[in-house]
């Protein structure tokens, strides 16, 4: 207990699944945590949570794929809690599509919430981390964002989650002088409401799976407990690099 005690982190997509479970243990280790999510009923629901256990926490309705957002949620962070420290861009959306089916519409959606809105993040966070003297910068991206998958299903998503592994080298390149440290994640097949048509489609599933060593799906809290790392101080010497939570999946 007490791994981020005096820490402030911004959980973008915060409301189920993986950022869910990211807020709430941030939450339980002592950090004051801004959940934003565009479903603000859920968002609510996983702030009171949090201050049901004792943590400290509010919600902002935030579309990520809009600057002009990026800048009111920065703004209301620091105006609530004085700073940010730990920014987890974890908001993200799946099509399950190959190339040949993927309209441009879809693959400009896909990109705008899970590119672009890990740019702004950046973008707009830097600035306040810098001010705060450093900061951890932590980027979900995907096992796909290391390699491609077989029969070439969710084609915008893999393009994209490879984006953010490059962006977020990128950015630990250049801040790494500002004590700012930038990581990304890369889980396998996770259960959340957005892999729901994977994990229960037996076919989908199986060939998702595909060789994880573990044979099954992670839990969100698994991939929470990587993000407990890089954000915490335990991991000062972390910087630009690939945290892999994938069951074993791609060491085949």
């Amino acid at each position: 207990m007490g791994r981020m005690e005096g820490k402030v982190a911004l959980v973008t997509g915060g409301a189920l699944g993986m950022g869910k479970a990211h807020s709430q243990l941030l939450a339980k280790e002592g950090a004051k945590v801004v959940v934003t999510d565009v479903k603000e009923k859920e968002g609510k629901a996983v702030v009171e949570g949090i201050k049901q256990a004792g943590g400290e926490a509010t919600f902002l309705k935030h579309d990520v794929s809009k600057e002009s957002e990026w800048k009111a949620v920065v703004d209301k962070a620091i105006g609530e809690f004085g700073k940010v420290d730990v920014l987890v861009n974890n908001a993200g959306i799946l099509v399950l599509k190959n190339c040949k089916d993927t309209s441009v519409d879809e693959f400009d959606r896909v990109m705008n919430i899970n590119v672009k809105g890990v740019f702004l993040g950046c973008k707009h966070i830097l600035p306040a981390m810098q001010k705060a003297g450093g900061g951890s910068i932590v980027n979900i991206s995907s096992i796909y964002g290391l390699i491609g998958a077989p029969g070439g299903v969710a084609l915008a998503y893999q393009a994209s989650k490879g984006a953010v592994r490059i962006l977020t080298k990128s950015v630990a390149a250049e801040y790494a002088a500002y004590d700012i440290r930038a990581n990304s994640i890369h889980p396998g097949l996770i259960a959340t409401p957005m892999t729901s048509d994977i994990t229960e489609s037996a076919e989908l599933n199986e060939m998702v799976l595909g060789p994880t060593i573990l044979g099954r799906a992670g839990k969100p809290e698994e991939v929470a407990n990587a993000i407990l790392f890089l954000a915490s101080d335990e991991s000062s010497y972390v910087n630009g690099a690939e945290i892999v939570v994938d069951g074993g999946y791609t060491t085949m």
